[in-house]
C-alpha cells in the first residue's frame, strides 16, 4: 500500500505540466526583464541558465507524463527533483544577486516577489512530496536571505528574518496537506481494493471457484472483442443428469463436493484461454476458441468423457452422467446471447434424445422450438374453448370379460390443423407447466362421465410427474371428484417409475394422502424405466401394468413370456391386479391369460371411444342378450 501511495503522490508532480510551464514562463519572463532593465552581464546569464532550465524541465515533464506506467518511482521523483532545485536555485540567486548589484529597487521588488511567490506557491502543488516543495522552497529563499544579511540595512534584515520563519510555517502547512493527501490516497486505494475485490466475488461461484453467470457474461464480453475475424468461438453448456439424486441421498455437502469436482476436471480439461463458469445449479459452460468443427467435435468428446468417469466422494464411487449442448459462432449465432440460445437448445435435444450424450446446434432445432411455442399457446387456449376431447378405453377382466375399468386418455381436435397426436403436446405441457392444468382439467371431465356408470366400474387416469409435485396436486384431485360426484374409491391413478427417481419425498406425501380417502394407484409401464421392487414394497399400488413391449413388441418371445408370468406370480402373491397392455389379437389374449396376467387393455377389446360409446359399451355389457367376445376360455 505505501509503495501505491508514493507512486501516486509522485505522480501528482507530472499531473498537471501546463502549470510548470506557466511558472516558468514567469521566472524567464523576470529574469529576463530584469537583466534587460539593469544591463548586468550575471543577470543575463542567469536568465539564460533559467530558461534553459525551464525548458528542459517542461519537455521532459511532458515526456514523463505519457511514460509514467514504463518508468520506475525513483526515476520520476528523481528526474523531478533536480530540475526543480536546479529552477529554485538559479530563481533564487538571480533575486539574491538584485539585492547584492543594488539594482532599480523595482527589478529588486518583482525578483523578490516573484521567487518568493514561486517558493510559497510550488509548496502547494508538491505537497505530495514534502522534501521536494521544502527543497525548493528553501533554494528559491535561501539565497535572498543570504544576500539580505549580506547588504545588511535594517529593511533587508527584517526581510530576511521574516523569511526565515516563513520556512517552518510552510512546512507546518505542508505536512497537514502531506498527511491529507496520503490518508485520501490511501483511503482510494482501499476503497478501490475492496472494489475489485467485491467485484470479484459477485463474479464467482462460492461452490466451485468458477465464473458464475454474471463473471461468464463479463468474461464473454471480453472474449468477442478480442476474437480474431478467421477465429471461430465454441460453446459447450452441460448438464449434470440426475444429480438431484446426489443431494438427495448423499447431502448437499456431498453434492457440493462433485460439483468441485466436476469444475476442477473441465479447468483441466479446458483449452488456454478458455473461459469455464457455473452457469447456475449443476449446469456448467465452457467457452473457447476452435480452429474447425471438426476440432469442436473432438474437444466436445474429450470434455464429456473426462467429465464423466467415474469419482470417488466421502468413499463412494458415483457415476454422473452429463449432457451437453454445444454451438459455434458464428455458425450458430452472431452474438453472445445467440449462440448461448443455440447451445441451451441443443442441449436440450440431447436430454430428450436419451441424456449423457453431446448434441450440436443445427436450425431444425430452432423450427422445433417454434413449434414448442406454438403449440403451448394454442393448448392454453384449447382448454379454454374445450377443444379437448377425453376418450375411454376399456380395461377387460380376462376371466368374465367384464369391464373393470376405463382409462381415461386425452385427445385434440384441432380446428385448423385436425387431430394432433398426444406425443405431440403432452411433452410441451410437461415442459411448459401447462400438464397441471391440463391433467386437473382431464380428471375433472373424466370424473363427470364415470359418476354415470355403474358403480363396479372406476376410471383410471394418468398423471404427469410435474402434475404430481405441483402444489396442492393432492387438493386439485379431490376438489375434482367431489365436484363430479365421484367416489373416492372409483378413481385409479397411474403413474410410471420414473416419478419415484425425482422427488420420492413429495410423491410419498401425496400419494399417503389420496390413499388416506380411498383413491388407488396403478403402476404404469412396469417394466420399462429403472424398476424397482422397492417401490411396489413401499407405496399401496393395487394394480400394475405390463407394457405393451412384452406383449406385441418385436422381441416378444420366451424370455418376455417368463418376464409376465414372474410380475403376474408377484401380484397374485401380493393381491395385486396384473394388466397387459397392447392386447391385439386372441392369441396374445390368450397367452398373457395363460401367464397369470388378470385384466387386459388394447384394440382387441376396444379403441379408446367417446364417453358415450363407453356408456353404451357397459349397457350392452349388462345385457344378458348380448354376445361377449372379450371373455377368454
Amino acid at each position: 500500500m505505501d509503495q501505491r501511495v508514493r507512486r501516486t503522490l509522485v505522480h501528482s508532480l507530472y499531473a498537471q505540466p501546463v502549470s510548470l510551464a506557466l511558472g516558468a514562463l514567469c521566472g524567464i519572463v523576470s529574469t529576463g526583464f530584469s537583466a534587460f532593465i539593469t544591463g548586468s552581464t550575471a543577470l543575463y546569464a542567469l536568465s539564460a541558465t533559467l530558461c534553459i532550465v525551464a525548458i528542459a524541465r517542461v519537455t521532459l515533464s511532458l515526456i514523463l507524463a505519457e511514460r509514467q506506467r514504463d518508468t520506475s518511482t525513483y526515476t520520476l521523483e528523481v528526474i523531478y527533483e533536480i530540475g526543480a532545485f536546479s529552477y529554485a536555485i538559479t530563481l533564487g540567486i538571480t533575486a539574491a544577486l538584485a539585492l547584492v548589484l543594488h539594482v532599480d529597487v523595482g527589478v529588486q521588488v518583482l525578483m523578490q516577489a516573484n521567487a518568493i511567490g514561486y517558493g510559497i506557491g510550488i509548496c502547494a502543488r508538491n505537497a505530495g512530496r514534502p522534501m521536494i516543495a521544502m527543497g525548493q522552497l528553501t533554494l528559491a529563499t535561501g539565497p535572498i536571505i543570504l544576500g539580505a544579511l549580506y547588504v545588511g540595512t535594517l529593511p533587508l534584515i527584517a526581510l530576511a528574518i521574516t523569511m526565515a520563519m516563513l520556512i517552518p510555517a510552510m512546512a507546518s502547512i505542508v505536512a497537514n496537506l502531506f498527511r491529507m493527501l496520503r490518508e485520501s490516497i490511501a483511503a482510494a486505494e482501499t476503497s478501490a481494493k475492496l472494489a475489485s475485490k467485491m467485484q470479484t466475488l459477485a463474479r464467482t461461484d462460492v461452490v466451485t471457484g468458477l465464473a458464475n453467470r454474471a463473471g461468464l457474461n463479463h468474461a464473454m464480453v471480453e472474449k468477442l472483442l478480442a476474437l480474431p475475424d478467421d477465429r471461430m468461438l465454441a460453446l459447450f453448456w452441460l448438464d449434470l443428469d440426475r444429480f438431484k439424486e446426489v443431494n438427495d441421498l448423499l447431502g448437499h455437502p456431498v453434492g457440493d463436493r462433485v460439483l468441485s469436482e466436476v469444475a476442477r476436471r473441465l479447468k483441466e480439461v479446458a483449452p488456454d484461454g478458455a473461459i469455464v463458469s457455473r452457469f447456475g445449479g449443476d449446469e456448467f459452460i465452457m467457452v473457447c476458441e476452435v480452429d474447425t468443427r471438426r476440432h469442436c467435435e473432438e474437444l466436445a468428446d474429450e470434455v464429456l468423457s473426462y467429465v464423466t468417469r467415474a469419482m470417488r466422494v466421502d468413499g463412494e464411487r458415483l457415476e454422473i452422467p452429463s449432457s451437453m449442448g454445444v454451438a459455434i459462432l458464428p455458425d450458430d449465432g452472431h452474438d453472445a446471447d445467440t449462440l448461448m440460445q443455440s447451445a441451451d437448445l441443443a442441449l436440450y435435444q440431447a436430454k430428450v434424445g436419451g441424456r449423457n450424450q453431446a448434441r450440436f446446434y443445427d436450425c431444425s432445432m430452432s423450427r422445433d422450438l417454434v413449434r414448442r411455442r406454438e403449440i403451448e399457446a394454442e393448448l392454453r387456449a384449447a382448454i379454454q374453448r374445450d377443444e379437448l376431447s377425453i376418450f375411454f378405453q376399456p380395461i377387460v377382466d380376462l376371466e368374465t370379460g367384464r369391464i373393470r375399468t376405463f382409462e381415461a386418455l386425452v385427445r385434440w381436435f384441432h380446428p385448423e390443423k385436425g387431430e394432433l397426436r398426444p406425443d405431440e403436446f403432452i411433452p410441451v405441457a410437461e415442459e411448459t407447466g401447462v400438464i397441471v392444468t391440463l391433467g386437473n382439467w382431464i380428471t375433472k371431465q373424466a370424473a363427470r362421465a364415470a359418476a354415470t356408470w355403474p358403480e363396479d366400474v372406476t376410471l383410471a387416469v394418468n398423471l404427469s410427474p410435474l402434475q404430481i409435485r405441483a402444489p396442492g396436486a393432492a387438493i386439485g384431485i379431490l376438489a375434482a371428484i367431489r365436484e363430479a360426484g365421484l367416489a373416492p374409491e372409483r378413481l385409479e391413478l397411474e403413474v410410471t417409475e420414473s416419478l419415484f427417481l425425482d422427488d420420492s419425498e413429495s410423491t410419498g406425501a401425496f400419494i399417503e394422502e389420496l390413499s388416506a380417502v380411498g383413491v388407488r394407484f396403478a403402476l404404469d409401464d412396469f417394466g420399462t424405466g429403472y424398476s424397482s421392487l422397492g417401490y411396489i414394497n413401499k407405496f399401496p399400488f393395487s394394480k400394475i401394468k405390463v407394457d405393451r413391449s412384452f406383449v406385441s413388441g418385436p422381441k416378444v418371445g420366451r424370455k418376455s413370456d417368463a418376464i409376465i408370468r414372474a410380475v403376474a406370480e408377484m401380484g397374485a402373491r401380493l393381491d395385486m391386479a396384473i394388466v397387459a397392455e397392447g392386447l391385439e389379437t386372441i392369441e396374445q389374449v390368450r397367452a398373457v391369460s395363460a401367464a397369470g396376467c388378470t385384466l387386459g387393455q388394447g384394440y382387441y377389446f376396444s379403441r379408446a371411444v367417446p364417453d358415450y360409446l363407453a356408456a353404451l359399451l357397459l349397457a350392452q355389457e349388462r345385457n344378458p342378450k348380448g354376445v361377449n367376445r372379450a371373455a377368454v376360455g
